[in-house]
């Protein structure tokens, strides 16, 4: 009894209750969560402000108190106003026209290019996946004289085709970069056993493997139309009051006074603008997540 009771305590190893935390791990916890808090204030501080100074008085735009004070919702109103020369309410249809199509056009495109870039041998492989890329390091201020000049020729200053098209060119090697990185990872026994039952390649894409890539083209699609919706320098020039996007549309705001920039107004607009794009990726961000990180680790 004595030799088992022995072995036991033994055997049994020692609580860690009671002892103290090493002053080192503390010191390490705690630059973690300074450096989140950092993170979180650098990130939503301006959007915080933002939205503070779209709820309060013109009169007191410029007060620092850092919540709202003198609450009005009379900003808003006056960001939708037609009477003072604005078109915030088409500007944000033509915005979501333009990224819808822009978004879409890409993932078509996007999709299949990933997919043959990743699946199949040819070629020149590596050299257009090269090319590929290096047209996403473009500066956008280099093309804009030659596009401007191409659409004046063409009669598109002003449609929507002369934002659309560019926006394409911008979006498509980020989507095509995201997805192939996740096609590679892909396992090809199931293209395979597809094909073995009889389907034919397009078939095992379609039926097959775009399914499981839903969440990495999810991901692409939100930031895709983020990027077109966010794009100012070319729609600035090549747009017209009917066929301009929110970016510019704010950024001609104009209140009751020319010599007075209605700095309420347009923090209200761009609240209206920002809130949607948060509220969409706050109940996403799992499915972004998953999507950005999928392909990233081989099992």
């Amino acid at each position: 009894m004595s030799t088992d009771l022995a072995t036991e305590a033994v055997s049994k190893p020692k609580s860690p209750a009671g002892q103290a935390v090493p002053w080192t791990k503390r010191l390490a916890s705690g630059r973690v969560y300074l450096g989140a808090l950092i993170v979180l204030v650098w990130g939503l501080g301006p959007f915080y402000w933002m939205v503070v100074t779209a709820l309060r008085d013109p009169v007191y735009t410029f007060d620092n108190t850092p919540w709202p004070t003198h609450v009005t919702f009379q900003n808003f109103s006056n960001a939708f106003d037609t009477s003072r020369g604005n078109n915030f309410g088409r500007a944000l249809l033509n915005s979501v026209v333009i990224g819808s199509i822009t978004t879409a056009v890409a993932l078509l495109i996007g999709v299949m290019a990933a997919y043959a870039l990743a699946r199949l041998t040819f070629r020149g492989k590596y050299v257009v996946s090269g090319l590929i890329l290096s047209a996403s390091m473009f500066p956008v201020v280099v093309l804009v004289t030659p596009l401007f000049q191409l659409f004046t020729d063409l009669g598109w200053i002003g449609h929507y085709q002369a934002m659309i098209i560019p926006n394409i060119s911008f979006v498509l090697p980020m989507t095509v970069y995201i997805l192939a990185s996740f096609f590679t990872e892909l396992p090809w026994e199931l293209e395979e056993a597809a094909r073995i039952d009889g389907a034919t390649k397009f078939q095992a894409f379609r039926l097959v493997m775009l399914p499981l890539a839903a969440p990495a083209v999810f991901t692409t699609a939100i930031l895709a139309f983020i990027a077109a919706v966010n794009e100012y320098l070319l729609a600035s020039l090549l747009s017209s009051d009917k066929t301009e996007p929110v970016t510019v549309a704010v950024a001609r705001f104009s209140g009751n006074d020319p010599l007075v920039q209605p700095y309420a107004a347009i923090m209200a607009a761009g609240t209206i603008v920002s809130i949607p794009l948060v509220i969409m990726v706050l109940l996403f961000q799992r499915r972004i997540i998953s999507g950005l990180t999928a392909g990233g680790v081989k099992s």
